[in-house]
């Protein structure tokens, strides 16, 4: 699909969970591991509308760039404390912007912030990958 048709998700109270994650491709779980992947990707809670892209980094920059295309303003986002996601920029760039830290809880307790349903997301993403690859048709 063309950059420019991609379909927004997200609007304006809604809440986009994001993250990225790391894919790596490895045949029949042995060997050498082969050239890794990072994919960014969030779900919209209300809607389920979802969206994974490729990118070559992690970098504040380049996650701002796929939000910003990917999110629709007015958005809130909620992800993990990472130091790519900078509530400042998001905040300049008309989304709202909850965290929850990792390292201490999986759902923060004052505010309620947590990235269950993006994680799940990475699951489901990674299993459908693993099986495609498994499949005789995928050789």
């Amino acid at each position: 699909m063309d950059e420019k048709e991609r379909k927004q998700i997200g609007d304006e109270g809604l809440i986009v969970e994001i993250d990225e994650s790391l894919f790596v491709k490895r045949k029949n779980n042995t060997g050498r591991v082969l050239p890794q992947q990072w994919v960014f990707g969030g779900i919209c809670r209300e809607t389920k509308e979802t969206f994974l892209v490729t990118v070559p980094n992690r970098s504040a920059v380049t996650l701002m760039e796929k939000i910003c295309e990917n999110i629709k303003e007015g958005s809130i986002i909620y992800s993990d404390c990472w130091k790519g996601y900078k509530t400042s920029e998001l905040e300049n760039a008309g989304f709202l912007h909850g965290t929850v830290n990792h390292k201490y809880n999986f759902v923060d307790p004052d505010t309620g912030v947590h990235t269950q349903h993006v994680e799940r997301m990475w699951g489901s993403a990674k299993w459908c990958n693993k099986k495609q690859r498994n499949s005789p048709s995928s050789s």
